[in-house]
């Protein structure tokens, strides 16, 4: 199954400059102009709210496309993709350098319970927490918690995480403090044409992009069927594919986000552009196995905690008796 897949997706690696550049610059041109709206009518409910949601959804398509930038899969050349990549990089709060090669990481050991550190959001096995303190029991319920989850880890991963991501001192130091002068430029920028008003909007803007894009993340991996295992029996190309999710909420969505929700298809051949990979998920038969995730299933999704290394699943918190016998047992 997988080499058939594999040279379905050859079909579709093709770059085009063209709908790169619409991609990117007509991303952009969204943006700007909810982002002047919001600022510019903040004392009337009924724009700044929708102008500024629409800014911060623009904010993560942002994010997606840097995303293909670091992976070369956007532009035609290395180098138009890397400064394409650089460009974004103020605007989604993350350093291009830093953010490609964590995210190149993450692909080279998805679903490798054994190095589950390169991966967004972390995930402990059900054995683990049988085996887990009260302590780190709490910090971890508390972790997993949606409502922590998504808007306490959106408010650190952009607004200070990213000041010094992970692996800064190894992927580049000075990239990243010239990435935070960026930054602050863009708040000195924003300040002189719309005073506090317009950082307020920035900010509150970024924020709901922030939440929505943890949300996402959350749902590229955790789901009930994903697929974790440890070398050698790990397959790389069903983890792909089995461990990333495919969410299937409708073209507009699709589009909406650049096609991250097409998941499994990026992680199997990431060479395909954005632009590309809805035809390419969707021309593969039903009969191949391919996993698409509706809606409720994605909100059930937010209630699975732990991987269940005998079941092959991820699952929800054990009862605090399940557990304690669980433990009596071992």
């Amino acid at each position: 199954m997988s080499m058939d897949i594999r040279a379905h997706t050859r079909k579709f690696v093709e770059k085009d400059n063209r709908l790169a550049a619409l991609s990117y610059f007509g991303t952009f041109a969204v943006y700007f102009t909810s982002f002047f709206l919001a600022a510019s009518y903040a004392s009337t409910w009924w724009i700044v709210v929708p102008m500024g949601m629409v800014m911060g959804l623009a904010a993560v398509r942002l994010y997606v496309l840097q995303h293909d930038t670091g992976h070369h899969s956007l532009f035609e050349t290395r180098q138009q993709n890397e400064w394409a990549g650089h460009g974004l990089s103020v605007f989604t709060f993350a350093p291009f350098e830093a953010m490609k090669q964590n995210h190149n990481l993450h692909h080279g050991f998805i679903g490798n319970l054994d190095h589950r550190e390169t991966g967004e959001i972390h995930t402990m096995t059900l054995r683990e927490w049988n085996e887990a303190g009260f302590w780190d029991r709490l910090v971890y319920r508390l972790y997993r918690n949606p409502l922590i989850l998504i808007p306490v880890g959106a408010a650190f991963t952009y607004f200070l995480r990213y000041r010094w991501p992970k692996n800064t001192s190894k992927f580049g130091i000075q990239q990243v403090l010239l990435h935070n002068l960026g930054v602050f430029a863009w708040a000195g920028l924003i300040y002189l044409l719309f005073g506090w008003t317009g950082i307020w909007v920035w900010l509150g803007s970024s924020y709901f992009g922030g939440m929505f894009g943890v949300w996402l993340v959350y749902l590229q991996h955790n789901f009930e069927d994903t697929y974790w295992d440890r070398r050698p029996d790990l397959d790389p190309q069903v983890a792909a594919l089995q461990g990333s999710s495919c969410l299937d909420f409708g073209w507009f969505f699709d589009f909406m986000v650049a096609s991250i929700t097409l998941h499994d298809i990026h992680h199997f051949n990431a060479r395909i552009p954005s632009y590309r990979l809805r035809a390419c998920h969707y021309s593969i038969p039903e009969e191949m196995g391919l996993r698409r995730i509706k809606f409720p299933e994605a909100i059930r999704a937010m209630s699975l905690k732990l991987w269940d290394e005998e079941a092959e699943r991820l699952v929800p918190f054990p009862a605090e008796r399940q557990t304690r016998t669980a433990a009596q047992a071992s």
